[in-house]
């Protein structure tokens, strides 16, 4: 809950104390962290080396995509989607979103020292305009269907070829300890009007700290499933849950960003349970 003053990478600034948490964690309280990462791209990759480049920053960031590395330390990326619409707050303009399931803190440092990896980042670093890696730990007791949640077929906008299901992602900052119950009050609000339209909740998360961000610090990352855009913007809309969000959710956030998700990867509420759930089985 506040912002620190960190050494600067290319694309974000480092939080050093939370390098050296991760990099000191002793083994009897480590253990698996999901690092979240929200990906901003530049127009066109810009090498630090002068090269030419005719590839786009996302493209530059495929060919980062250290795959060969997670897998030599036991990480996997389990979540990875496309940014459909951005809310709230539009800087920087997030185009991609990841989430990496790593098994213990130190193996997320000792990647950063491999060859493998540092003979790949060069490709990060071209592409990347701006990063937050948020450091994640599951948050105790969230049912992926909430109690009542309905069918999505018989949700009144179910998914279909043209409106396939999307994840919700809301990034969050609370002002202090006491409007997490703020934030619990805005929930209870609109959980009766979004479970009738078959939202799902896929993870939420406590933000143990931010490896690479703009100084800002998080509290939570939440991602909700729903059937398809449309019953997430019903939901959005509906009168009561605006009123409820004036009321709680704007008193309790200091900062936040929400954005519509569409999945290419999805094995995140999985990567916590163990378990695939039936709607994204179909």
């Amino acid at each position: 809950m506040g912002e620190r003053t960190s050494p600067s990478a290319r694309y974000g600034q480092i939080d050093g104390h939370y390098a050296a948490q991760l990099a000191t964690c002793p083994a009897d309280d480590d253990g698996p962290i999901w690092m979240v990462n929200l990906m901003s791209y530049r127009d066109r990759a810009e090498y630090a080396d002068g090269r030419g480049s005719d590839i786009s920053g996302r493209e530059a960031d495929d060919r980062y995509t250290p795959l060969g590395p997670l897998a030599a330390i036991g990480a996997e990326i389990v979540f990875a989607a496309d940014v459909d619409t951005q809310f709230l707050n539009p800087d920087p303009a997030w185009h991609r979103v990841a989430v990496v399931k790593y098994p213990t803190r130190r193996s997320f440092v000792e990647m950063s020292t491999r060859a493998d990896f540092q003979e790949l980042h060069h490709h990060k670093e071209a592409g990347m305009a701006h990063t937050f890696v948020i450091g994640c730990l599951p948050m105790p007791d969230v049912p992926f269907a909430p109690q009542g949640a309905v069918d999505w077929a018989a949700a009144p906008h179910p998914p279909t070829p043209t409106d396939p299901y999307v994840q919700v992602i809301h990034v969050l900052r609370f002002h202090d300890a006491q409007s997490v119950d703020e934030m619990s009050r805005y929930t209870d609000h609109a959980a009766k009007i979004a479970v009738p339209h078959g939202v799902r909740i896929s993870a939420w998360l406590r933000a143990e700290g931010t490896i690479i961000g703009d100084g800002r610090t998080w509290d939570q990352v939440r991602f909700n499933t729903f059937p398809s855009k449309q019953a997430f913007l019903d939901v959005a809309f509906d009168p009561q849950r605006l009123k409820a969000q004036a009321e709680h959710r704007e008193v309790a956030l200091a900062d936040t960003y929400t954005m519509i998700l569409r999945p290419t990867l999805d094995r995140l509420h999985e990567s916590i349970t163990g378990e695939r759930p039936a709607e994204l089985a179909r």
